[in-house]
């Protein structure tokens, strides 16, 4: 190197703040985010995580992009009803998948490791059954332990199916705090007693995910999806929707930033490690400095129509569909497509929410 040159003089304006931040403004920003992938132009994406995800599905539907949903509704299921048993929600019927610790579970039962008998399951005074690892997905449970273990099968086998037909696999983290059974280690989506089940001290216990923890769980997902299909994509990202609530003890604005900041690590080093998998910022778009809150709704939590915009601009700006289309079609209805665009402005899924009932302030 020359006297007096240094590896900042060859850094493109995108690597300065003031060019890349200050100056373009709120909208201005330019090259955020460029797929790390060359994709077909027919691309087929199965998406799942926590609630944000649920965006991506509906913005790929919106552009008539090859969205994979692998467990539809059956026959001429209504659109209203088949939203209310959580279908068309996610690519396959697991619900919010809000931890690596659940995604790794999905990814044990996708691949045979495990089978639905390992899934535990509660009976309500009504004698209805439901899954606790999707405890909010039949709306009034299930009416045997027989059909609840089916319908976690028939899930297992649309994962799987998901894994195996998609181009690009993308999954949002959504937070490390959850709840366990101390005695078998399953992983819950949301706190027993809390909506389903009954809770119990001497079993169900608190867990908020450490960085190691989540990447072992995250690390152990991937490698069963990619025995599955080696040649699937991974595109992370992480919500940037705060906690509803938390069990750690901290103010809940420590917890969300502890929780997003972990995430968000784990990502990174997840796609900096592994050429399959890319990030993409939707959590930076939204919840960095440069937005001043601008696009969180007025209870600070949720996202504004601009700002979901704004993030799935620069997703679609980013994407890479260059190489040729590879012929592969995944069927729709024109009732699935009817159904998928009159959900396009309703409120998110999210079991999380649950949580605020139990705000006695």
């Amino acid at each position: 190197m020359k006297s007096g040159d240094n590896p900042y003089k060859h850094i493109d304006p995108r690597g300065f703040w003031r060019t890349a931040v200050a100056e373009p403004g709120l909208f201005g920003y330019s090259d955020l985010w460029n797929s790390a992938w060359a994709l077909p132009k027919d691309a087929i994406f199965a998406t799942f995580g926590s609630c944000f995800a649920q965006h991506i599905s509906r913005a790929l539907l919106a552009r008539k992009m090859n969205w994979l949903d692998a467990e539809p509704a059956p026959g001429r299921t209504p659109a209203e009803i088949a939203r209310s048993f959580n279908y068309g929600i996610f690519s396959a019927r697991t619900g919010n998948i809000y931890t690596a610790a659940q995604l790794l579970i999905w990814a044990r039962l996708a691949s045979g490791q495990t089978g639905p008998e390992s899934v535990e399951l509660w009976t309500d005074p009504k004698d209805r059954v439901h899954d606790m690892l999707r405890p909010k997905i039949e709306p009034t449970g299930f009416v045997s332990e027989t059909e609840a273990r089916a319908s976690v099968g028939a899930t297992a086998r649309a994962f799987k199916r998901c894994i195996t037909e998609a181009d690009v696999f993308v999954f949002t983290l959504g937070l490390t705090e959850g709840w366990m059974n101390a005695r078998t280690g399953q992983s819950y989506s949301i706190c027993p007693g809390t909506g389903v089940g009954s809770f119990d001290p001497e079993v169900h216990v608190f867990k908020n995910y450490t960085y190691p923890e989540i990447l072992r769980d995250l690390e152990l997902a991937l490698e069963l999806m990619w025995q599955l299909n080696p040649n699937l994509k991974v595109l992370l990202t992480v919500s940037p929707v705060p906690l509803v609530a938390t069990a750690s003890g901290d103010h809940v604005l420590v917890a969300t930033q502890y929780s997003k900041s972990v995430l968000r690590a784990v990502a990174g080093d997840v796609a900096r490690s592994h050429a399959a998998v890319d990030y993409f910022p939707s959590y930076e778009i939204i919840a960095t400095p440069p937005t001043r809150g601008a696009f969180f709704e007025p209870n600070m939590r949720g996202i504004a129509p601009q700002g979901v915009d704004l993030v799935m601009g620069h997703f679609f700006k980013g994407l890479n569909l260059s190489l040729p289309a590879h012929g592969r079609t995944i069927s729709d209805s024109a009732a699935r497509e009817a159904a998928d665009k009159q959900s396009a402005q309703e409120e998110l899924v999210c079991e999380e929410m649950i949580l605020e009932r139990f705000n006695e302030a």
